[in-house]
């Protein structure tokens, strides 16, 4: 048996622009389908919103996502925190995390998402990595970006 998971993004009515965006970055097919495609009268405020929005790449990368409707509750603002080694963590519950065979690799993508991004720890040598970064991109999603440490070693 094999099993896959794909995070799936929760957004505020810009879920189509992230998933360009990273279709932009990683590359690969955008499926996006609004709720009026679904059936909800064209002219209510939600209709033209994604109801279901994926990005899914050759490389395995897969990413789905849609906006909340305008009636949902709206979902805690994100925080930061340092903690005592200095090491800046975002108040998420969760990241999104992408590992690559090389630091070219993983450093092109880099580049991409930090467009707009705030940038939480600069992409570069760790202890355990030969490439690691965090940051937080325009849309406010925390993405983790290493090389693969049993491929570095």
């Amino acid at each position: 048996m094999t099993i896959t998971a794909t995070t799936h993004l929760n957004f505020r009515g810009d879920a189509r622009a992230a998933l360009e965006f990273y279709q932009s970055v990683f590359g690969g097919h955008l499926t996006v389908i609004a709720y009026g495609d679904f059936g909800m009268p064209k002219e209510l405020p939600d209709a033209d919103k994604v109801v279901f929005g994926q990005v899914t790449a050759d490389s395995g990368f897969r990413i789905a996502a849609y906006d909340a409707p305008s009636h949902s509750p709206e979902a805690a603002a994100p925080t930061a925190t340092t903690r005592e080694n200095g090491l800046t963590l975002t108040g998420e519950r969760f990241f999104v995390a992408v590992n690559g065979e090389t630091a070219d690799e993983v450093g092109a993508l880099w580049d991409k998402l930090a467009d707009g991004a705030e940038i939480v720890e600069k992409f570069g040598p760790s202890p355990f990595s030969p490439g690691f970064g965090m940051l937080t991109d325009r849309f406010g999603v925390t993405w983790v970006l290493q090389v693969t440490a049993a491929q570095a070693g």
